[in-house]
């Protein structure tokens, strides 16, 4: 019997993300906190996956590991690395009509922009993991301080009449500019719209000119804030296209390949 179903795996820092795909599309995704056991979590998520879905483990052709902790998921028979899973990943999540040139990718650690070609094939990249300034456990950070949660900061910096400039490029000197912000009484709508602005210009500033061609697609979890989203397209002074199910886009594209070596 033809097995047609497969696991893609993401192993971040914090959360696990899974996708189970079949005959070519995405069946289902889940995510998971991490835990200080990353293959028992691997395990258990496969597990619900295939009970959510009414399957059999026989009937999952292949596992495929991808992400910060891929190299300890010992479920997956075989890892790959976040680079080439998100540019695969993009085959199913870019919007049909869009042929993606650019992946922006704003994790809960790290930031990264991926070049593509015409085939999806990775021409080149850009990474920031030294500094959490730009990612999603910096926004986690600001919203902490003022009184809100992350899912709100991006519906919020939209209601802001006067953003605030925000010129810090370390998180550490950024989170004592934005208390500072506060103690004056600035409004918090103001700030957040300042804080996007400030990150989207730090990740802009990675991009390499001679690597701007295509349509950019935004992916990770990054990608659902709406306020970081409309703060690319005003520095950029073009579209930026949000990814289906753009946390899981590395997940999707380890199931993909998955799909290949199965």
């Amino acid at each position: 019997m033809t097995r047609k179903y497969y696991i893609g795996l993401d192993g971040g820092s914090t959360y696990l993300k899974a996708a189970l795909i079949g005959n070519g599309r995405v069946i289902d995704t889940m995510v998971r906190n991490t835990g200080i056991d990353n293959d028992g979590t691997a395990r258990k998520i496969a597990r619900e996956l295939c009970q959510r879905n009414s399957l059999l483990p026989s009937d999952i052709g292949y596992i495929m590991a991808t992400g910060y902790s891929r190299k300890i998921l010992e479920v997956a028979d075989d890892d790959i690395s976040e680079i080439t899973a998100h540019a695969y990943g993009v085959r199913l999540t870019a919007p049909k009509e869009y042929r993606p040139g650019m992946i922006i990718d704003i994790g809960g650690q790290d930031s990264k922009i991926i070049y593509l070609d015409a085939d999806y094939g990775v021409k080149n990249f850009s990474m920031n993991d030294k500094c959490a300034a730009g990612t999603g456990k910096f926004m986690e950070v600001i919203a902490q301080i003022l009184e809100t949660t992350i899912d709100k900061v991006g519906e919020l910096s939209l209601k802001a009449t006067n953003p605030c400039d925000i010129n810090s490029t370390c998180v550490v000197f950024a989170q004592s500019e934005v208390i500072s912000l506060v103690a004056r009484k600035y409004d918090r709508c103001d700030i957040l719209a300042g804080m996007h602005q400030s990150m989207a210009r730090r990740i802009i500033k990675m991009m390499k000119k001679s690597e701007k061609g295509g349509d950019i697609l935004m992916t990770g979890g990054g990608a659902l804030n709406i306020g970081l989203h409309h703060a690319f397209e005003e520095e950029l002074m073009r579209d930026v296209f949000v990814a289906e199910y753009p946390q899981f886009n590395g997940a999707i594209g380890a199931a993909l390949i998955a799909s290949e070596r199965g």
